[in-house]
């Protein structure tokens, strides 16, 4: 296996920072693996964007099982850019050969491995919202908007990526959907629930890997 130049971590230590090298390797076998390697950019990147005194239910394997039952799934945040974390999710849902709709106002379709995907405005375009589970990777403004949303097409199921929401939007998943894969209990580097490193556990659960 190839490995690319280290790149360096700070921790804080009792008596300041310390860096840490770590090594990625160069090959798209740890594609699934994204959020377990440091430092992580935009919405994996190990920033705490919730107060655990506010945020007692946390999601657990049996919620992560849930989220995966759903006949179809949707990406709002999905994104023509290989670079962003939007693509990398979408990507992973079609690597894993689930059902899936990117959710782009912005771009007619979205390409994987050279074939696209028509993408749809909104979730409310989608054609059963109801049996549709949901990844959410837009900041936290945007993610209430998606939110109330789903909640008016009757979506049961969300999965927030680090980075995509606040306490107050945390609260309100939390109150008016059945399953929501959110904030601590993950196994990400930071402990928060993503979809590239917590997924394919969810899809073990339900025989669908």
């Amino acid at each position: 296996m190839h490995w690319l130049r280290p790149r360096y971590l700070s921790r804080a230590v009792p008596n300041g920072i310390r860096k840490e090298p770590f090594f990625i390797p160069a090959t798209s076998t740890l594609r699934n693996s994204i959020c377990q390697s440091n430092p992580l950019p935009h919405h994996c990147s190990p920033r705490r964007h919730f107060n655990s005194t506010k945020t007692a239910m946390a999601a657990t394997t049996a919620t992560l099982k849930a989220f995966f039952e759903a006949q179809k799934f949707a990406v709002v945040g999905a994104s023509t850019n290989k670079a962003k974390f939007g693509y990398k999710v979408f990507e992973w849902y079609v690597y894993h050969d689930l059902l899936v709709t990117p959710v782009n106002p912005g771009s007619p379709e979205i390409e994987v491995d050279g074939k696209p995907f028509a993408t749809v405005a909104s979730l409310s375009a989608l054609e059963s919202p109801g049996v549709t589970a949901v990844s959410i990777i837009t900041p936290p403004v945007v993610t209430q908007k998606t939110l109330a949303e789903a909640k008016e097409l009757g979506i049961q199921a969300v999965f927030l990526q680090p980075g995509t929401f606040d306490d107050d939007v945390l609260a309100y998943a939390r109150e008016n959907f059945a399953t929501v894969v959110a904030g601590p209990g993950g196994s990400s580097s930071n402990g928060e629930w993503c979809v590239l490193v917590d997924g394919e556990r969810g899809l073990q659960a339900v025989g669908k890997l």
